[in-house]
């Protein structure tokens, strides 16, 4: 990835489908100094805890055939409704003027995700999107995997 520059005041929001962290940079472009601003963290209990844990079963309408129904993946319902609450966080900053530009770092697939549920005004506000899942890493790591 080539060298990111993160204006001053610019907003870095890192996250993951379960946590996400909004990041100010109070440096500037050259020397960035990322704090964080708020955290969101989702609960995520096992499967077993959030529906039932064997699929369902059809009947063929012709015959006496079954078929197994697939089975909800109620990680990934968690992970859309995480999606829709931090984006409203974000357009909510955003309408609220507290930010000018926001660098947006995730997985791959929950950037996808993302790229769904972001108001218009979120994404004219976008500069940089960055494929890699940093949710679990220190503040000065995650600064350091963007600039350095």
């Amino acid at each position: 990835m080539d060298k990111l520059s993160i204006p001053q005041d610019a907003l870095v929001f890192v996250g993951d489908g379960q946590k996400a962290l909004f990041l100010r940079n109070k440096g500037d472009s050259k020397f960035p100094n990322l704090r964080v601003e708020r955290v969101f963290a989702e609960a995520d209990p096992p499967t077993h805890d959030q529906g039932t844990d064997r699929p369902g079963r059809a009947f063929q309408s012709v015959g006496s055939a079954r078929s197994s129904v697939e089975t909800t993946d109620w990680h990934r319902l968690e992970k859309n409704v995480f999606a829709d609450h931090v984006a409203a966080a974000l357009e909510k900053l955003v309408q609220g003027g507290g930010a000018k530009a926001i660098v947006v770092v995730a997985p791959p697939r929950t950037l996808a995700e993302l790229r769904h549920v972001f108001h218009a005004d979120v994404k004219s506000r976008i500069i940089a999107e960055v494929g890699k899942d940093l949710t679990k890493h220190p503040v000065w790591d995650i600064e350091k995997h963007l600039v350095g």
